[in-house]
């Protein structure tokens, strides 16, 4: 049920801006409006989601580690498993985020013939690397669209990603693996019970967005051959807040603009806001050096306090008449 409501949204969508732009002519609109708010949403959603993270109180030290803490100068520590300096945290986000470093060492563990088995994941790990490796050299080659002159390296890029040749114009290679690893990822869900069990509407419609982004995007490089030059000014139009009155003519380029907005308006209030949360958990940047350090809890407000002796001068007749032994008499 979930995987079917993802789907009839992500076709309503794409059925919205075929009738608004072919039938209606509101390309303005879709090619306008819609990008400047979605834009506007993501950063204004992002940024509150990062605020309210960052005013949350940690009150305890609860870095998550695998390996040897810091202790006796005898026994070796796992630096980067179980950071106690700054350096260690960024040694280990940077491997976190640039390698899935947990990803990789995840395991699935399975009921097999009543017994607990566990196997590995390699295969998520190697997807999940693939598909976000690949939307970032995607985005980088779309800088030839904001920029002018084009930076040398995103020329470098798009060239060494359609080193294979295939076609013309080329196939570039992160476009393929883009949509391989995007439906590796849903065909994973679809495919074990336990995963469409957990999985909600939520969990599908992002893939099918990002599948919509990148079809189209392929529809255009390599079938309706859109006029590039006219979408880079358009793109450039949008950048300084002046868009040019004719826009694009092809139909495909406000398709694979909507859902990019769609993208950009849904990124704050889904999980894919994990990309900046990273940097905000406190299982992942706190260094694990409660032995050195004291963790003040934040939520430790100053209050009065009764001590034990004040306690006993206000209750010292009942205590001793209970039989209750004192520290002092009266």
């Amino acid at each position: 049920m979930h995987v079917l409501v993802s789907l009839l949204a992500v076709a309503a969508l794409f059925l919205a801006v075929l009738v608004g732009v072919d039938v209606l002519g509101w390309r303005w609109l879709f090619g306008v409006a819609i990008p400047y708010a979605a834009a506007a949403v993501f950063l204004v959603g992002v940024v509150l989601r990062v605020l309210s993270w960052a005013r949350s109180p940690v009150p305890f030290a609860i870095p998550t580690t695998c390996g040897q803490q810091k202790s006796l100068s005898w026994i070796r520590q796992s630096k980067v498993e179980n950071p106690s300096t700054t350096l260690g945290v960024v040694a280990r986000m940077a491997l976190e985020v640039l390698c899935f470093r947990s990803l990789f060492r995840n395991t699935r563990a399975e009921l097999s013939d009543g017994r607990l088995t566990y196997s590995s994941t390699k295969w998520l790990w190697a997807a999940g690397l693939a598909f976000h490796w690949s939307l970032l050299v995607v985005l980088l080659r779309h800088l030839r669209f904001f920029t002018e002159p084009v930076p040398r390296f995103v020329l470098a890029l798009t060239t060494l990603d359609g080193f294979f040749q295939v076609g013309l114009p080329e196939v570039l290679a992160t476009t393929v693996i883009f949509l391989a690893a995007a439906g590796f990822l849903l065909l994973r869900r679809l495919a074990s019970p336990s995963l469409r069990y957990l999985s909600l509407a939520s969990d599908y419609f992002p893939l099918f967005v990002f599948l919509a982004i990148g079809l189209s995007g392929a529809w255009m490089r390599h079938v309706s051959k859109v006029d590039v030059p006219s979408v880079k000014a358009m793109v450039m139009g949008l950048l300084h807040l002046s868009p040019p009155a004719a826009g694009v003519a092809d139909t495909a380029f406000y398709v694979h603009l909507f859902f990019v907005s769609v993208l950009f308006a849904y990124f704050p209030f889904s999980k894919l806001v994990h990309m900046a949360g990273v940097f905000m958990s406190p299982t992942r940047n706190l260094a694990a050096n409660s032995r050195e350090v004291r963790h003040v809890n934040p939520w430790n407000a100053p209050v009065p306090v009764h001590t034990y002796q004040e306690y006993e001068d206000e209750f010292r007749e009942r205590m001793r008449d209970a039989g209750l032994p004192l520290e002092k008499e009266a």
